[in-house]
């Protein structure tokens, strides 16, 4: 038996955690052997995950004029970019926005902020009656809204939100690399707080900042210690006027090795593909799926555009796998604000046990 092999076996037979040791090795082994990997990696994804595809989607609540320096971000106050500014949408258009999520065949939808954190009673109240709309729309309501303490996450949860997510982005040897002005120990207390106040917890990487394969395992294997239900892979889309702006894309492979990688060390956790999978993968993309993904960022990014949600279900079709909710192609009897999907509504799927 090959050493992939005894790793994948390791995983689904014997339900055993792989070490980060063993991950560094499997990286390695992929560069000599990286299609039997991807294979692993896909047959560990349906032995959890089965031949089901979930959607997400997002919308940029509110943009731009965020005090914090991270050296990625479009939308920070301390770089010159060409991102939009704007203050908190109001409830309505935010609403706006699910329900063409819902059209494109999301099953969960983020509300999405700049900033350390939000601002006032009144921002918070808007973002409550939000996420009370969306989840009337049928949706699993998800927010990211910077740091909170468990008082805000079980106010959140009273609203009705399913999910809270908060990137770590990197590891924490990595991050005072790409952040210097909060703390990577105030965002683990943040994931904490939301998954005591019962919540439903999303965090996870941004590859390709100049961290190398043992920051991204390094930062796996502290997401599998939080026991984050939900692991989203961006990968730089590096940005004119942002200190980033240099970088080098990251080769197509090596993306597809990370996120096998994450599916080895991370088997029974959801893994979102997501920001610049499209400009980073290109005609690679599919393999994605393959490579461990099941799931995936569909629609627009908060200050970039994503390709058309009908050729990312076409793309799960392709490879004989099925969304877990259906693209609503006609919209011809929905009305503004109604709820197309309401008589869909399903109840949130429970964490899986690690």
């Amino acid at each position: 038996m090959n050493f992939v092999d005894h790793l994948k076996n390791k995983i689904i037979r014997q339900s055993r955690f792989i070490t980060p040791a063993e991950a560094m090795e499997l990286f390695i082994e992929a560069s000599g052997f990286c299609w039997s990997v991807l294979a692993a990696a896909s047959e560990i994804r349906e032995h959890f995950k089965g031949k089901k595809i979930i959607f997400c989607g997002i919308t940029n609540a509110k943009s731009g004029r965020c005090p914090e320096d991270c050296m990625f971000c479009a939308q920070s106050s301390h770089y010159k970019t060409t991102a939009h500014s704007y203050p908190l949408k109001k409830s309505a258009q935010i609403i706006a926005d699910a329900e063409k999520a819902v059209r494109n065949g999301a099953e969960c939808f983020g509300i999405v902020t700049s900033g350390k954190q939000l601002k006032s009673k009144k921002e918070r109240l808007e973002i409550i009656r939000a996420i009370q709309g969306v989840r009337e729309t049928g949706l699993f309501p998800c927010a990211s809204l910077g740091m909170i303490d468990k008082a805000t996450a079980m106010e959140l949860k009273a609203a009705g939100l399913f999910r809270y997510h908060h990137n770590l982005e990197t590891s924490r040897s990595f991050f005072k690399t790409v952040c210097t002005t909060h703390d990577y120990e105030e965002s683990v207390k943040t994931l904490c707080a939301a998954k005591e106040a019962g919540l439903s917890v999303c965090s996870g990487a941004l590859i390709g900042m100049g961290e190398n394969i043992s920051h991204r395992i390094e930062l796996a294997q502290t997401l599998r210690k939080l026991d984050v239900d939900s692991v989203p892979l961006n990968i730089l889309h590096p940005v004119k006027g942002t200190p980033l702006s240099h970088m080098r894309a990251l080769p197509p492979m090596e993306i597809l090795m990370t996120l096998a990688v994450f599916r080895f060390m991370l088997p029974d956790r959801d893994i979102r593909l997501c920001g610049g999978k499209e400009k980073n993968l290109r005609q690679l993309l599919p393999l994605g799926i393959v490579a461990g993904a099941n799931a995936l960022m569909t629609g627009d990014y908060l200050t970039t555009a994503g390709q058309n949600s009908s050729l990312d279900h076409e793309m799960i079709a392709d490879l004989g796998l099925t969304a877990t909710r259906e693209r609503i192609t006609c919209t011809c009897n929905i009305e503004k604000h109604s709820r197309p999907v309401a008589r869909q509504k399903r109840r949130p799927v429970q964490k899986h046990p690690s």
